[in-house]
């Protein structure tokens, strides 16, 4: 074990910085994407058309059952062999977004399927209409169903950023594997590598757990709501003393 820790981390702790935030990078682009097209692809299954219903399902199913790596391999050596070029970043990005859109899509799908139909006739007696309805009734209490598949999905999204290696993405592994190509230490690299991994994962699992309780036990999360529940508990209290006060009075 003594001869274990023998590479110079100290001359690549610059390069090793820049790959971290690569990764940080992906994974930051490729969830927003993801959530975006797979919230579009949950939306195409729901709809009442069936072309459209139709699409999104073969969406679904073509990216749930093929390896994200060949997703890689096609996005950037494939559609370079038919003449469509795509950088490093962008074919990384795009890869992660098609093929989690997929998976998002479907918690997305069941998460809106949970909202209880008198939540949306509710809706309609208020007389909102249907983009109103989506987006005030049924979207908050589907994001709280959706939030715990979606918190392991984007967890599982930051470690996959590492199959990126294959394209030489100059995300943590790619540089993991530059560094042991000049110091010929794998076991030591890799280790730290994984290290790195385990610090960027471990923390973002248990604050996306912390989110999701609180959102569980309703806390507002925006200061926009928070002022507004603090409004609505000021305006209770009022009426409760008004109302409160004549009895009071009378006896």
């Amino acid at each position: 074990m003594s001869g274990l820790f023998q590479v110079p981390w100290s001359d690549y702790r610059s390069d090793l910085l820049d790959a971290l935030w690569r990764t940080v990078s992906y994974t930051l682009v490729s969830f927003v994407g993801a959530v975006l097209l797979g919230l579009a692809v949950a939306l195409l299954r729901l709809n009442r058309a069936w072309p459209a219903r139709a699409v999104a399902a073969v969406y679904t199913e073509v990216f749930k059952n093929v390896p994200l790596l060949a997703i890689i391999f096609l996005t950037y050596f494939g559609l370079a062999s038919a003449g469509i070029r795509l950088d490093v970043f962008t074919a990384g990005c795009l890869s992660l977004i098609v093929f989690y859109a997929a998976y998002l899509s479907e918690i997305f799908r069941a998460a809106i399927s949970g909202v209880h139909t008198g939540q949306t006739e509710a809706g309609e007696a208020l007389g909102l209409g249907r983009a109103g309805i989506f987006a005030q009734v049924v979207l908050p209490q589907a994001v709280r169903q959706a939030l715990p598949g979606t918190n392991t999905m984007l967890v599982d999204l930051l470690k996959s950023t590492s199959l990126l290696v294959t394209v030489s993405a100059a995300e943590l592994m790619s540089e993991g594997r530059l560094i042991t190509s000049a110091t010929f230490r794998a076991l030591e690299v890799y280790l730290v590598i994984s290290v790195l991994y385990f610090a960027l994962c471990y923390p973002l699992s248990q604050l996306l757990l912390l989110l999701e309780r609180k959102v569980r036990a309703g806390i507002p999360l925006s200061p926009w709501r928070r002022r507004r529940m603090r409004a609505a508990r000021a305006l209770l209290a009022a009426d409760l003393g008004a109302t409160a006060d004549p009895k009071e009075a009378a006896v």
